[in-house]
């Protein structure tokens, strides 16, 4: 391999320094972003743990002999999973992962199961597994607002209270550290009944009313919380996989580079052998 092959590694050489130049600014990117995200997780936590003793108060206070949906469910069949995943790409195995999840959770009961996916990346994945999507919520931003978390629970709690769906459950990955990561369900609706003998509460105007607008708070929050949490998974995923891609583009500069040095040094001896050959013959 001559000059030809010297200039083919270089051309490879400098395409790889700029595929990690890309993976690195992604990484530091995703770092950034980890970092925003996990500090709105934390202070979203903190109002959800706030509010939870209050449902919990309010939801011992009503009374077992009254039916509420919120308790009691309906007769549906049906069972309805939101499912989060990723806006963009390059995030390792994020999506495939909670597609995988899903797909075991559900188990053979995919005709009774209804899923609406929160992300784009997300969309291609669960159609793979066979399921197909009654809504879909993409373009959703990096902190997710209190809006954009509003309009995905309302589309929900619209289907449970019309009798088409018995459940409400949440697929996310869970965030515990930049390092783990664990798919998870959550199910939001119905809520368990609390019995709290030990307290009498007077609530005003009236309990039903009180308890339907707290826990629609309340619920609303832990939506927001769910996907937060999803999103520190997000970043954290295409953190890893880009420090990933840039080790392994550093493996490669350097195999590259040793090969560019051989092929190098070896023009060199032949153009030192030729000199020397060419000034041995004339003598």
């Amino acid at each position: 391999m001559g000059a030809a092959g010297l200039i083919d590694i270089k051309r490879r050489i400098k395409s790889v320094e700029n595929t990690r130049k890309i993976t690195n600014a992604m990484g530091l990117v995703a770092t950034s972003k980890l970092r925003k995200t996990k500090k709105e997780l934390l202070v979203n936590e903190g109002f959800v743990n706030s509010l939870e003793p209050i449902v919990k108060a309010l939801s011992a206070s009503f009374s077992k002999d009254d039916e509420n949906i919120y308790f009691d469910g309906n007769k549906s069949e049906d069972k309805l999973y939101i499912v989060m995943t990723s806006e963009t790409g390059l995030c390792g195995g994020f999506n495939a992962n909670i597609a995988a999840y899903l797909n075991g959770l559900i188990g053979n009961e995919k005709a009774n199961s209804k899923v609406m996916v929160v992300g784009n990346r997300g969309i291609g994945y669960i159609k793979r597994i066979g399921l197909d999507t009654v809504e879909e919520y993409v373009d959703i931003s990096d902190l997710p607002t209190v809006k954009e978390c509003k309009v995905i629970f309302e589309k929900a709690l619209s289907m449970y209270i019309s009798g088409s769906v018995s459940e409400i459950n949440v697929v996310y990955t869970k965030f515990y550290s930049p390092v783990k990561q664990v798919p998870t369900s959550v199910k939001i609706l119905p809520i368990e009944r609390i019995e709290d003998k030990g307290h009498i509460y007077t609530i005003e105007p009236s309990v039903e009313i009180v308890l339907g607008d707290a826990i629609n708070l309340y619920l609303k929050a832990k939506v927001r919380n769910l996907l937060l949490s999803s999103k520190c998974s997000e970043q954290s995923s295409r953190m890893t996989a880009m420090d990933g891609a840039t080790s392994n583009a550093n493996d490669l500069l350097s195999d590259l580079n040793l090969k560019y040095n051989r092929i190098r040094q070896g023009i060199i001896t032949q153009e030192i052998s030729e000199i020397v050959g060419g000034a041995a013959a004339q003598k």
